[in-house]
């Protein structure tokens, strides 16, 4: 096991004493200065394995990671009511210290979207929004210039303070919802409306967290919708949790991209997996290939003769694949 014996563990665990032992989470010249240590120590490829780490190094990473969070939250909030403060706050945006991270990493998921989906998508939830709810914003200003973007987030006040910055701006605060609410209260006649859910890194702080959400998308989204999810690769996985792609159940996985430049996250797009009895366009994108050459001379025959029929094959083919019953599609 990777334990204290590697030197970057060892660096992580004495940032991680120096960290905890910080009476307050918000910014301040000590906070900054010990969390952009811990970023830049850990964007580097390293092949470290987090599920390999001994205990006491697991334990650890699994608190690191709850305090980053928690500053994360207290760093949102700070420059949200900095740039709540200006008469159109959308226009500061590059005063935020992560602003040029989000452009690229919206930049990267809407290009991984684009190449998954067959019309533009017209809804886009994303769940553990914030006060500064980035991602929204930029894929509704650069992007995705006419979805509807719904918003979810557990705390009342990080709504409010976001309703309070897109407000001033009428074409973007427009097409943004705010709803206060825990994602796995929300029910399927709400989330079958996305056409893609976008995942926050910190929704689920643990593995097991994160696969209850994962598993009430499964279970309510529409077949076909997208889902999108923010992981951590290497040594970044002491900064963020980790999406293990083989455990969406009820999602067919599609790319899982590990960046090497300054976007910290991980991007992993799964699509949801038919039901029974679902649309004939649900199957359409990810449909598998068939080569007639593999059919015998009579089969090719029937298909070519009822395309119809060729339809109706395939889609036996393909729902054979799935299992309906835990809804898991290999």
């Amino acid at each position: 096991m990777v334990c204290q014996r590697d030197p970057l563990v060892l660096k992580v665990l004495q940032l991680y004493e120096s960290i905890s032992k910080l009476e307050d989470l918000s910014p301040s010249k000590e906070v900054d200065a010990l969390f952009t240590e811990l970023v830049h120590l850990c964007i580097p490829p390293h092949p470290i394995d987090p599920t390999k780490l001994c205990p006491e190094i697991q334990e650890m990473r699994g608190k690191l990671i709850s305090l980053c969070g928690r500053a994360e939250g207290l760093l949102e909030k700070h420059f949200t009511t900095l740039l709540a403060s200006f008469d159109r706050p959308l226009d500061h945006l590059s005063l935020f210290p992560y602003h040029s991270n989000y452009l690229k990493l919206s930049r990267l998921e809407f290009d991984l979207l684009s190449k998954h989906t067959l019309t533009t998508p017209a809804r886009v939830a994303f769940v553990g929004s914030g006060p500064l709810p980035l991602t929204s914003i930029v894929l509704a200003a650069n992007h995705l210039k006419s979805a509807v973007f719904p918003n979810f987030d557990i705390d009342a006040s990080a709504n409010a303070m976001a309703g309070k910055l897109v407000g001033p701006h009428p074409e973007i605060s427009g097409r943004m919802e705010f709803h206060t609410a825990d994602i796995v209260d929300v029910p399927g006649e709400v989330l079958r409306e996305y056409d893609v859910v976008f995942l926050a890194a910190l929704v689920g702080m643990d593995a097991e967290e994160k696969m209850h959400v994962v598993e009430h998308l499964a279970e309510n989204m529409a077949a076909g919708a997208i889902l999108m999810l923010r992981s951590a690769h290497g040594a970044r996985a002491f900064l963020y949790p980790v999406v293990d792609p083989r455990h969406l159940r009820g999602f067919e996985l599609l790319p899982l991209y590990h960046p090497t430049d300054d976007v910290i996250n991980s991007v992993v797009v799964a699509r949801r997996c038919p039901r029974p009895h679902p649309a004939p366009t649900c199957y359409a994108p990810s449909a598998p290939s068939f080569s007639l050459s593999t059919l015998s001379l009579s089969s090719r025959k029937s298909i070519t003769a009822e395309p119809i029929v060729l339809y109706h094959f395939f889609l036996y083919i393909y729902l054979s694949h799935c299992d309906f019953h835990d809804y898991d599609c290999d």
